[in-house]
């Protein structure tokens, strides 16, 4: 048997970055059911917190994972689910791209600690003032058009 930890920080947006994940208990309720459908898929969701327009996950690999494909698998089930359910008006659906950066096993309860203060963050941080934070802190150009 093959034993890998490799830590993933994922972020992913609302489609649009439209507020679909309005209140607290809607965000509660979303993933808690994200973190049991990875969990029945083998994805190991360390955490998961958010806002109203995106979703910050840690996640360690398997052996077999790639980044796309627990990012496909995570995002297409939880926006059938939310669909399904109709948690929300309208159709909802989530941003095509993401952000993903490696996290070494040094800053994982760092990286544990900025995610479940979302809430607190946002209270006075836009989301697009963190994905411009995001991006510098990785040394990543963001082109805006």
């Amino acid at each position: 048997m093959s034993w890998i930890r490799v830590w993933i920080h994922y972020v992913f947006s609302t489609k649009n970055k439209n507020p679909f994940l309005f209140s607290q208990e809607l965000r509660f309720t979303v993933f808690k059911h994200m973190k049991l459908n990875a969990k029945e898929k083998d994805i190991w969701l360390d955490c998961i917190n958010g806002h109203k327009e995106h979703v910050h996950c840690l996640i360690s690999l398997g052996t077999s994972q790639t980044i796309s494909d627990v990012a496909r698998l995570i995002k297409g089930e939880s926006s059938f689910w939310i669909n399904k359910n109709k948690l929300v008006k309208g159709k909802f659906a989530w941003q095509n791209d993401f952000w993903a950066v490696s996290v070494s096993e040094s800053h994982v309860e760092a990286v544990r600690k900025y995610i479940h203060s979302q809430e607190d963050k946002h209270k006075y941080l836009l989301f697009s003032d963190e994905v411009d934070e995001f991006m510098e802190k990785n040394g990543w150009k963001l082109i805006r058009g």
